[in-house]
């Protein structure tokens, strides 16, 4: 696997808790291991991007969080066909 930005990090665990999901679910979807998750679960719930859902015991994004996700994907589609043209 090649190496990831933070912001693809980001956006596979916004992708991941689209819905609501458990942390575990999150780290297999991401591609993530557990101190990774806490640390930027940490950073996504202080910036309203990721909710804790106390009685399910899930997270779920936030609708911030999809709008910065609607954004990261469009920009990796820009990108890539920026790439695809040169």
């Amino acid at each position: 696997m090649k190496y990831r930005s933070r912001t693809e990090i980001v956006g596979n665990i916004l992708d991941a808790a689209n819905g609501g999901t458990t942390k575990t679910k999150i780290m297999y979807k991401a591609y993530i291991s557990y101190n990774q998750l806490k640390e930027y679960l940490s950073v996504l719930i202080e910036n309203n991007l990721i909710e804790y859902i106390d009685g399910t015991q899930t997270f779920k994004t936030t609708e911030k969080g999809l709008n910065l996700l609607k954004m990261h994907n469009e920009m990796g589609e820009l990108l890539y066909t920026t790439v695809k043209e040169v």
